[in-house]
């Protein structure tokens, strides 16, 4: 049987880029891609409904909360895939992830950044350090070795309902890898290649941001050591 493969790619100012995202997409493998439009101020939903994609608002910023209402908006789907809308990752590099799930190897796949030392050196130095701190905490904590907190990601649908994500910024991706690990999830990590995004990003490519992002990632490691 074939798979039911959701996209849900949130974006937030992102017009130069989520037109290439979209282009880049085995269409052929996939049942929908739905575009969150977290409160852009350019055409960013203009450009991403001209490539195909079914565009939803979440006025609520932040990065986990445009997850959310992705989430919400999924038309029963086998697998969903997250993917941002920079044109960091190669959006065709998804049949790697959801291959170990579609053979019911694995329920959750992570693509990481970390592997390959190409997709490495493409991190700005501050995203580097910060995921190892904070796979160094996940490894101490929960232990399970992770290499990265990459938001390229696939995982079963009924798994992701399963684990009840909440958080709704800069938490999003290191909550649903403490809660795939405290729930017993099949976990896979997959290299994938990685390059340098289009335009600046909002939370490594400023001071604030990183600061921002960082207290945030750690504090959710830490608020999911309490019983």
């Amino acid at each position: 049987m074939v798979s039911r493969i959701s996209i849900i790619i949130p974006a937030y100012n992102e017009e130069k880029s989520i037109g290439l995202v979209l282009k880049a997409l085995p269409q052929r493998i996939i049942h929908e891609i739905i575009v969150v439009d977290n409160n852009s101020t350019d055409d960013t939903a203009r450009v991403a409904l001209e490539h195909g994609a079914r565009v939803v608002k979440e006025p609520r910023q932040g990065y986990g909360s445009a997850c959310l209402r992705g989430i919400k908006e999924l038309d029963a789907p086998d697998i969903v895939v997250f993917l941002d809308g920079d044109f960091s990752d190669f959006p065709e590099e998804i049949v790697s992830l959801i291959a170990p799930i579609e053979k019911n190897d694995e329920d959750f796949v992570l693509g990481s950044r970390m592997i390959l030392p190409q997709s490495q050196l493409a991190l700005l130095p501050q995203a580097r350090y910060g995921n190892r701190l904070a796979v160094f905490l996940i490894k101490l904590f929960f232990k399970h070795q992770f290499t990265d907190l990459g938001p390229f990601r696939a995982i079963r649908y009924s798994s992701l309902m399963s684990i009840g994500m909440q958080d709704m910024d800069f938490g999003w991706t290191v909550e649903m890898q403490i809660k795939a690990v405290r729930n017993g999830l099949r976990i896979r990590e997959v290299p994938v290649n990685y390059r340098k995004r289009v335009g600046i990003s909002k939370i490594t490519g400023t001071v604030s941001g990183t600061f921002r992002a960082g207290t945030k990632i750690i504090y959710t490691i830490f608020k999911y050591l309490l019983p």
